[in-house]
């Protein structure tokens, strides 16, 4: 099973790293360093999902892939 594609960028506006998870809407999280802002979104996924079941709504599969990962 492949899992969620996860961004990590630097934000200067925020002055921290930020790492989202562009197939689930809004789910993204801060860190000091990369490896925090990772296990932070990793921690914010979990919840999500956890609380997209618990509300019967519709859990996406991993689709999203950066066009550098993206088949010719």
């Amino acid at each position: 099973m492949s899992d969620y594609h996860i961004n990590i960028f630097y934000s200067e506006e925020d002055a921290a790293y930020v790492a989202d998870i562009p197939d689930l809407d809004a789910c993204s999280a801060f860190g000091q360093t990369p490896e925090q802002a990772l296990r932070e979104v990793e921690r914010a996924k979990q919840l999500w999902l956890d609380a997209a079941r618990a509300a019967g709504k519709p859990v996406p599969s991993p689709r999203y892939r950066p066009a550098i990962y993206q088949a010719r």
